[in-house]
């Protein structure tokens, strides 16, 4: 009878399969924000202030979304049971999207209260510097695509959610250089442009073996039931595709952001001609109201009563 029940799940694909760890984690969290924002964030922030912005809801409310778009059906059961192009994507929202939302979600004030100033600081202060803080997350990358451990993880839920569990908490730490909320441990305009650029770099290599691999490469997801119809090596082709193009394109367009928001706005601000806030008109260019209209006539004895400049 069980038997008869896993089968018939594994061949219905769309079949609603309930999570409720993950309807769990997500309300846990978001009662979390609420808790220190109303309780603790009041006596954290001078009087007058809000412990939160606009800006942080917005944020908070799109990690939240995007935690339990990747994390519940259909995208769970799919990229765990049937497509490795779905797996792909879940893994890229939850190291690309997911991290940098909750980090602008997160004020400084809370960082200080979750880290403190003490050992922990020190270790979140080591983890983030941008070698350590890049090879640390491109490592659990690389890790999470040997074969071997793919099809265990496939098969066993507390190594998968394990693994889930490191990309997203080394991927925070990955961010925490470009959009943390601890401005000691931010980089600056041209080292996040660079740092970014690198971080595009890396996936070249599990992307270009899995667009180019001959065969199946991870046998858990040779199932005979097919998703749209598409055979295994064009799942693993569109998940090479996905794992370099659109993560990719996702990195280069925050370093074309960067970079334009830094120094074009300061080029644009050298060769404004409109006067900054708070700068007030040289005397020399004040001209004295006389009551009277200027006409043609006056301009033209002006201009005469005028000599060239004598050359030197």
């Amino acid at each position: 009878m069980l038997a008869q029940a896993v089968d018939s799940v594994s061949t219905q694909p769309w079949k609603f399969q309930w999570h409720p760890e993950v309807w769990v984690l997500v309300g846990f969290l978001v009662a979390a924000y609420v808790y220190m924002v109303k309780s603790i964030g009041p006596k954290a922030v001078p009087d007058g202030v809000p412990p939160v912005t606009r800006k942080n809801k917005i944020a908070f409310a799109s990690a939240m979304l995007v935690l339990w778009v990747a994390s519940d059906w259909p995208m769970h059961d799919i990229s765990e049971e049937y497509l490795y192009s779905a797996h792909m994507l879940q893994h890229m929202a939850l190291s690309f999207f997911l991290p940098p939302l909750a980090l602008l979600a997160t004020p400084t004030w809370l960082m200080r209260v979750l880290i403190g100033e003490g050992r922990l600081y020190s270790v979140v202060k080591f983890m983030t510097k941008p070698v350590i803080a890049a090879v640390s997350f491109n490592l659990v990358i690389m890790v999470t695509h040997i074969p071997l451990m793919v099809n265990e993880s496939v098969q066993s839920g507390p190594l998968h959610y394990s693994l889930h569990f490191a990309v997203v908490m080394l991927a925070l730490l990955m961010w925490m250089p470009v959009v943390g909320p601890l401005p000691e441990l931010q980089i600056g305009p041209l080292g996040k442009c660079i740092y970014l650029f690198m971080q595009s770099i890396v996936p070249t290599i599990p992307a270009a073996w899995l667009t180019f691999a001959e065969g199946t490469v991870y046998k858990a997801y040779d199932v005979p039931v097919r998703v749209f119809g598409w055979s295994v090596a064009i799942d693993q082709q569109l998940a090479g595709a996905i794992m370099k193009l659109a993560g990719g394109i996702f990195l280069w367009t925050l370093v074309v952001f960067i970079f334009f928001k830094r120094f074009a706005t300061e080029y644009q601000g050298q060769h404004d001609y409109r006067r900054g806030p708070g700068t007030n008109m040289p005397d020399s260019e004040i001209i004295p109201i006389t009551g009277f209209d200027l006409t043609t006539k006056d301009v033209e004895e002006a201009f005469a009563s005028s000599r060239p400049r004598a050359e030197s």
